[in-house]
């Protein structure tokens, strides 16, 4: 087999392509033939040693990715080989074969294809996690979406959609603008014409007539929350995604009193280890949604995997508009 090894987590440019041993699956373990794997912004992180998960080196990123089950270890009934499965382990996609968690595997239905289904474990679950059951999202309430033109972004617009919500999409160019308005986003933001942080207010408030969006979801952080916050409406649920732009940003409490409004973190992956019967039920109905035509990902485009250096630079000039997808 061969993969991409980080054994010094400085960054990208240190990745190698390597031969290694075709490793044999153990205990609960499944070999995966990976067929595509998708390009998150933690397997950036990653890489340059600053995500909150620090694998022992030396590793191969790739959190998520899609194959076919090339032999099971001990103990996996529920799996076989020749299965085609979805996986998000967190390490190892960004290759030709990984050995996986068997219980991290999601069996794929028939007509779910690889590419597809390497781009939709992460934002799916972490849109459906932070709209659908922290934020308990009802028909007729408006949601604003920043970043909405990323993975997660896309997927929350259709989420959002699907649970009978009015989308508001901030994104940074009329471009993805418009692709947000092409999956079922409302009104959409510019925030580059509607710049921060008065005009990105102004904004806001004509498109929510004043009142305030019910919902924020906010994968982006820094410069963007205190007046996205500032703007909130009455109950509203200022939902803490992730921090793509870099800074952590510091919120005064006094805004959430004055809107009896919540701040409400997400974090899926610990979800799905604290409730998994609640995270596969949660699976179990993405996965069907996707078989209605309800949600589906939006591919930036693919690109080979040989080519993952490129991927990252192209992830880092901060032009891609949904997931982007390494493929063997």
């Amino acid at each position: 087999m061969h993969a991409w090894l980080c054994e010094n987590p400085v960054g990208v440019d240190a990745l190698t392509w390597k031969e290694l041993p075709t490793p044999q699956p153990g205990p609960g373990q499944v070999l995966i033939e990976i067929k595509a794997a998708s390009l998150n912004f933690p397997d950036l992180l990653i890489v340059q040693n600053k995500y909150q998960m620090k694998p022992p080196l030396p590793f191969v990123p790739g959190s998520e990715y899609a194959g076919v089950v090339q032999a099971v270890g001990e103990g996996v009934s529920h799996l076989k080989v020749g299965q085609n499965v979805a996986c998000l382990s967190g390490t190892g996609g960004f290759g030709t074969h990984t050995l996986a968690p068997a219980a991290l595997c999601m069996p794929l239905p028939d007509g779910f294809g690889h590419v597809d289904a390497a781009a939709f474990i992460m934002i799916y679950a972490t849109s459906w996690h932070a709209l659908m059951d922290r934020a308990q999202l009802k028909a007729g309430e408006t949601v604003l979406v920043l970043g909405a033109a990323g993975g997660v972004g896309t997927a929350a617009i259709q989420i959002a959609k699907a649970a009978g919500a009015r989308v508001i999409a901030a994104a940074s160019t009329d471009e993805k603008c418009e692709l947000c308005r092409s999956i079922g986003a409302d009104i959409t933001i510019n925030y580059t014409t509607h710049a921060l942080p008065n005009g990105f207010r102004d904004a806001i408030k004509a498109a929510t007539d004043g009142k305030g969006p019910d919902v924020i979801y906010d994968p982006v952080g820094g410069d963007f929350a205190e007046p996205a916050f500032r703007s909130i409406g009455w109950r509203g649920r200022y939902l803490v995604v992730g921090f793509a732009s870099g800074p952590i940003p510091a919120l005064p409490f006094n805004l959430m009193l004055l809107k009896g409004a919540s701040l409400v973190g997400v974090f899926w992956g610990d979800f799905a280890k604290r409730e998994p019967k609640a995270n596969a039920a949660m699976m179990a109905e993405l996965a069907q949604w996707y078989g209605q035509g309800k949600v589906k990902p939006v591919i930036d485009r693919t690109m080979p995997m040989a080519d993952l250096k490129a991927a990252y630079a192209h992830m880092g000039s901060r032009g891609v508009k949904g997931k982007l997808v390494m493929v063997n």
